[in-house]
């Protein structure tokens, strides 16, 4: 340690400590701390053995090989992400799953619950407006399942063009249904009369696209 920078083998120990901590190293090396003095020595062995393991995982599943072969159970692992980002959309401004303002145990169920189908929700409305949107409709799945995953050229192009095949923008997930939220239902009243109905607006062209592609994910997913 260069003079005037620490001393005492308590705060150098905590200095190095925090470092070495940090990246999960102290397996691999031996310090020496004293009041005035710090060194270190690498072990070797220890590295060469754990750099033998680098990029090897294991998954274990107690679903049968001939349920659920070696590529689709990576497969079905990798694809948790798109369940943390469910969660993260629960906690975050599209569903507001908190704060719970609720004090009793039915109430706060049935608040997660009506969260959980919003959530559930969402993701079927991002795949109906998928072909307005951002959203890779054409991910390629690679034949080594543990390979990064890729985008499509049709997605490379929407990002890069920011239109879609047909020269439409391309729009966020959120600006369709922005859209979709303008179209009114009016309570009417006819002259001379005191009753009344209700007449929905005529949709714009982008709202009755909107409609169209929610019928018919709505259709191919009704079981």
């Amino acid at each position: 340690m260069a003079a005037g920078r620490q001393r005492g083998a308590g705060p150098i120990g905590v200095r190095v400590g925090r470092i070495i901590n940090h990246y999960n190293m102290a397996k691999h090396f031996d310090l020496d701390i004293t009041d005035t003095t710090f060194s270190y020595r690498r072990r070797e062995e220890s590295i060469t053995t754990e750099a033998a393991l680098d990029g090897i995982y294991v998954i274990r599943t107690s679903v049968t090989a001939d349920q659920l072969d070696t590529a689709a159970a990576v497969r079905v692992y990798k694809s948790l992400a798109n369940v943390e980002k469910i969660f993260r959309s629960l906690k975050s401004v599209d569903l507001h799953i908190r704060p719970i303002h609720h004090h009793t145990e039915d109430r706060t169920r049935a608040h997660v619950f009506l969260c959980m189908l919003a959530g559930h929700l969402t993701w079927h409305l991002r795949q109906a407006l998928a072909p307005l949107t951002f959203t890779d409709e054409h991910r390629p799945q690679p034949t080594n399942p543990v390979t990064a995953a890729t985008r499509s050229p049709q997605a490379h192009t929407k990002a890069s063009t920011r239109t879609l095949e047909n020269g439409d923008p391309a729009r966020s997930f959120r600006a369709p249904l922005n859209h979709l939220a303008t179209r009114t239902r009016n309570t009417l009243r006819a002259t001379g009369t005191t009753k009344t109905f209700d007449l929905l607006a005529l949709p714009t062209p982008t709202q009755r696209q909107c409609q169209e592609l929610i019928d018919q994910h709505t259709a191919a997913h009704r079981k």
